[in-house]
């Protein structure tokens, strides 16, 4: 085991970034990004974007410049560290670089239909339009949808069975009424 032992460790040691790139880069990003799917945070639905962004971006970069990376004997290491800063929370590089440099190239606060904006504060020089989709999904939009569908009168007897059901519940008894499996 002594010689053969030696050999491994120093195989490991000389290919670390070879076993070690794909699990920083996409095995623990994949992880963590279905992990931000599953929560309702904006942050680390951010973070986990803009690293997605950052690594389509690195990886046109060596498809780009891939006989010049060849001859950079470090570059696997650099990469290696370049993605550890992106991906690891104690950094949040990929937050860091959203907010430093994507972010204000997206903004832009000269525009010349705009008035002068105040310094420190910024204008989004792309401002969607309103339109039928952007409508905001609320009760009272789903009241509207719900009367267009179903008419006035299905609306009333919702609301009227909602009451009974309400005043039900408040003094202790559970009613269970004939329309309730109507469909």
């Amino acid at each position: 085991m002594g010689a053969s032992g030696n050999n491994f460790l120093l195989v490991i040691a000389k290919n670390f970034d070879v076993f070690a790139l794909p699990l920083v880069t996409l095995v623990y990003p994949l992880y963590a990004s279905i992990r931000a799917i599953e929560t309702k945070s904006i942050t680390d639905d951010q973070q986990w974007l803009t690293y997605w962004v950052l690594y389509s971006l690195i990886t046109l970069f060596e498809l780009t410049f891939a006989k010049v990376l060849e001859v950079l004997a470090i570059w696997p290491y650099a990469k290696l560290i370049l993605s550890c800063w992106l991906v690891l929370p104690h950094f949040n590089g990929a937050a860091h670089v959203y907010r430093h440099y994507i972010r204000p190239f997206y903004m832009n606060p000269q525009m010349p239909q705009m008035p002068q904006i105040p310094r420190g504060a910024s204008q989004m020089w792309y401002v969607p339009k309103k339109n039928i989709f952007s409508k905001q999904d609320d009760v009272l939009t789903a009241a509207e949808r719900y009367m267009e569908e179903h008419g006035t009168e299905a609306f009333e007897r919702l609301i009227s069975k909602t009451d009974r059901q309400t005043r039900a519940r408040r003094n202790g008894n559970h009613m269970i009424f004939d329309d309730d499996y109507i469909y």
